[in-house]
């Protein structure tokens, strides 16, 4: 066994992102079923922490049962729940103007908010294949009269069986330009999520890992919750992009795969 099949065999839970790391869009990469078995057979908690806020956590389950893989919907936790239980914390009973996919609203409704294109306490922006100059413009002119500005994740890109598309920090950056105002993101690298996933495992740090594909969301947000990282390449990082930042994973794989496989 290798260095980091000895360091895993001795954490108990493990958090995961899921695009770039068990899926492109909807195909399934490679090692993924081997992996979801080991989690499994070795009796470790884990969590599917997504930036993605298009999906609730029972299409994702459904998702991943189209590929073949039992995963119960317990098992996942998204930006825009996140998202909907920070605004409710904040503004309870509060008011959004939405652009984002089914996944978003319905988590906001969920948490009791209501839609609102007229005079909303926040704008909302997730990532949508639904984006016209319309929906920037109605954004903009309601965030200059005075609703707080949203994005359920930094993430300027994400990858599909496509390749690399714009994700929810690329949609939000026009309406930020033409405000002047910045948006809070709740996503990770957000502390929010991270605890929240702790919390979910009921695992301390140094129990916990993080396995990822992006530096700038999954890495980070692992050491500054002071876990365990580990950089898949199967997403938008390749070794070539590692020299841009100014922090490092505790180990890099080509893929979760390379974890019941012993690589590393």
């Amino acid at each position: 066994m290798g260095t980091i099949m000895d360091l895993l065999r001795n954490k108990q839970a493990f958090i995961c992102d899921m695009d770039g790391v068990l899926y492109h869009g909807n195909d399934l990469l490679p090692g993924v079923p081997e992996f979801i078995n080991w989690l499994v057979s070795e009796k470790k908690d884990y969590l599917f922490l997504t930036n993605s806020s298009e999906r609730s956590p029972r299409e994702l389950s459904q998702k991943l049962r189209r590929m073949g893989l039992e995963i119960d919907e317990k098992h996942f936790y998204t930006s825009a729940l996140a998202t909907a239980a920070f605004l409710s914390s904040q503004r309870p009973g509060g008011s959004a103007y939405v652009i984002g996919e089914a996944g978003l609203i319905q988590a906001l409704y969920q948490s009791g908010f209501s839609m609102n294109n007229i005079d909303p306490d926040y704008v909302v922006i997730g990532e949508t294949r639904a984006y016209s100059f319309e929906k920037i413009a109605d954004a903009v002119t309601l965030v200059r009269q005075g609703a707080k500005l949203i994005g359920t994740n930094p993430d300027l890109t994400g990858p599909t069986e496509r390749g690399i598309v714009p994700a929810t920090g690329a949609l939000v950056a026009p309406i930020e330009l033409a405000t002047n105002c910045k948006a809070y993101f709740v996503g990770k690298p957000n502390p929010l999520m991270m605890r929240h996933a702790l919390k979910v495992l009921g695992s301390r740090p140094e129990d916990t890992v993080i396995v990822g594909d992006r530096m700038d969301t999954d890495i980070i947000a692992g050491i500054e919750s002071e876990l365990e990282t580990v950089l898949v390449l199967s997403g938008v990082t390749s070794r070539n992009d590692l020299s841009r930042f100014g922090f490092a994973p505790s180990h890099i794989l080509n893929g979760v795969g390379d974890i019941p496989a012993g690589k590393g």
